[in-house]
């Protein structure tokens, strides 16, 4: 049995409104920049404290809330969405080097698990933080809607899947938008029919694996959803590009971090070389004060996550070196959208006080982790492309 089912009732953007998902900002000053530019972009209900004005008034998230509600009814009565019933939607994804398909549907919340002894299809690999989690909740609670997907990873008959998705990306998409990295997403509903049973079918016969929405998918269980947003792909559509730490302050200088890793077993060069991700895993790149640093840390022992660089830097850097939680918000989490020269200005411009550059996590050990049903450090792999959100919502009223 197949764990995708269709969108009972589905808004399907109608143009204007696709948007990064709200987790993909470093710096969330961004998002109020893009709502002021459009104010019909899916984060101006999304991020509803980041709204020029919410930003104005001071409000909270949980205080914005019902400003919210009201624009995304607006969204729906002005035509910006179009809705549709019983439906999943075809995605696709086009640059100049790659094309990627997916599928908007609705997968069973109880599929979830979080570790080897608990049943489930869709595995979930990475800590959260639960502040976001809590937010994602109670913004489902009071729009009643799903704004943004759940990206999960088929492992079975997935060129079978590929196949099919690809089949359904024919004729006028349904709508067309270009992302902020010049991609263009373009869907396509598909009715209940043959064609819709079969995508189900191999969507939700196997094996999900979470790439994107670990905060969102456990904020569908906190409320208690039947069944939650997702769009699942194949292998072949996502890359795994790097996930930086950047550190906007801490208790020592830059030289006093590099000495410190030096006494706890780390090996730490001067390199002379220009600062970027490191090549493979094993050594980060560390840049403070304007040197830059190759660092070797001790190995870890334990399970193949205990081994991760993202581990040993959460292990050794924060919570020895620095005597700081992961989820302490003097660290950002940056992805691989954000080039190395980004990282670079924030520190020289004393905006913080110290880049740590990883390298991807490798497939291999994405897939061991998960066949292990281990989780992940928190905001280890940046899955590129991503589906934009806004694009086709779920009505859970």
């Amino acid at each position: 049995m197949t764990a995708a089912h269709p969108i009972e009732q589905a808004w399907i953007s109608t143009g204007g409104t696709g948007a990064q998902n709200y987790d993909e900002f470093a710096d969330e000053s961004k998002i109020t920049r893009i709502i002021e530019a459009n104010p019909t972009s899916i984060l101006a209900v999304e991020m509803p404290d980041r709204t020029p004005e919410a930003q104005a008034a001071g409000l909270s998230f949980q205080a914005a809330l019902p400003a919210a509600a009201e624009r995304l009814a607006a969204l729906e009565e002005t035509g910006r969405f179009a809705p549709a019933s019983q439906v999943v939607v075809a995605y696709r994804i086009t640059d100049d080097e790659h094309v990627a398909h997916g599928l908007f549907c609705m997968i069973d919340t109880s599929e979830i698990s979080t570790s080897a002894d608990e049943p489930g299809r869709v595995i979930r690999n990475e800590d959260v933080f639960l502040e976001k989690v809590k937010q994602r909740a109670a913004l489902n609670e009071t729009l009643g809607h799903l704004l943004s997907p759940v990206l999960l990873v088929q492992n079975a008959k997935v060129d079978e899947l590929q196949t099919a998705l690809a089949d359904a990306c024919t004729g006028p998409a349904a709508v067309s938008e270009i992302d902020h990295l010049g991609r263009r997403h373009e869907v396509w509903p598909v009715p209940a029919g043959p064609q819709q049973d079969k995508l189900c079918d191999l969507a939700g016969g196997g094996d999900l694996i979470v790439a994107d929405g670990n905060h969102r998918s456990l904020a569908a269980q906190v409320g208690e959803l039947p069944r939650f947003l997702a769009v699942v792909t194949t292998p072949e559509s996502v890359t795994i590009q790097p996930y930086h730490r950047l550190i906007n302050s801490m208790p020592i200088t830059g030289d006093e971090l590099a000495a410190a890793l030096g006494r706890r077993g780390a090996t730490v060069t001067t390199m002379d070389t220009e600062l970027d991700t490191p090549a493979e895993p094993g050594v980060v790149h560390l840049y403070t004060d304007g040197t830059s640093y190759a660092v070797t840390l001790p190995k870890g022992e334990g399970t193949i996550v205990d081994r991760l660089d993202h581990a040993r830097v959460e292990a050794v850097v924060f919570n020895e070196v620095l005597a700081m939680d992961a989820g302490d918000k003097r660290i950002t989490y940056v992805g691989g959208d954000y080039p190395v020269s980004w990282l670079v200005e924030q520190v020289d411009s004393d905006e913080a006080v110290a880049a740590i550059l990883v390298a991807p996590v490798s497939v291999d050990d994405f897939i061991s982790v998960n066949l292990e049903r281990l989780k992940l450090p928190r905001k280890s792999t940046w899955f590129t492309p991503k589906a934009l959100a806004g694009l086709v919502l779920a009505d859970l009223r």
